[in-house]
């Protein structure tokens, strides 16, 4: 399939690329997806990928939606949610190569960054709210536990630090459960 050459409007190409991208990223993930190979299945040339969107990040930025099927802490005993929260999110990062893609891009991009504060205040922050009647409190909250779960994928999946690397599910639990359930838990 080659470029489009058809002319159409600046937002229906964008849309396109961007069906086109969410499709390529979620089937080759973000190493394997191409501008290029974007950019045939949106039936434009390349160069209007990086016109849009500036580059591979960027563009992955703007199409990454990220479920992070947080449960339901105000289910969970109270004592465990700490511990629970940091098992969840250790699988979650083990086991989604495309949120460290987008968490590499929100070290250098804002766009990346800006979705991360979305994704956060839109799934962590009415988890923690389901344990404090007080939205701002629950916020608070919340971004001390974001604070500590972007920092262990900052320094297990990018810097890849060996001695963070090197503990195991069990052990990173046992290490960052008690300061997340005091987040979660104290006065």
């Amino acid at each position: 399939m080659g470029p489009r050459r058809g002319r159409r409007g600046s937002e229906a190409t964008k849309a396109a690329i961007l069906d086109a991208a969410r499709e390529r990223f979620a089937a080759d993930g973000y190493d394997r997806a191409t501008i290029r190979t974007i950019a045939a299945e949106a039936e434009i040339d390349p160069a209007l990928v990086m016109r849009y969107f500036g580059s591979k990040e960027q563009l992955f930025a703007a199409a990454a939606s990220f479920d992070l099927r947080i449960p339901d802490l105000a289910a969970l005993p109270r004592k465990t949610v700490g511990a629970a929260l940091v098992g969840h999110f250790v699988d979650r990062w083990e086991d989604d190569d495309t949120l460290k893609a987008l968490l590499r891009a929100a070290a250098s991009n804002p766009e990346a960054a800006a979705r991360f504060r979305t994704i956060f205040a839109t799934q962590l922050v009415p988890a923690v709210h389901g344990l404090f009647p007080n939205r701002a409190t629950a916020a608070t909250r919340a971004g001390l536990v974001a604070s500590q779960m972007l920092g262990l994928a900052m320094t297990r999946y990018l810097l890849r630090l060996s001695s963070v690397v090197a503990l195991d599910r069990a052990s990173l639990i046992g290490w960052l459960g008690p300061s997340i359930q005091r987040y979660l838990t104290a006065d």
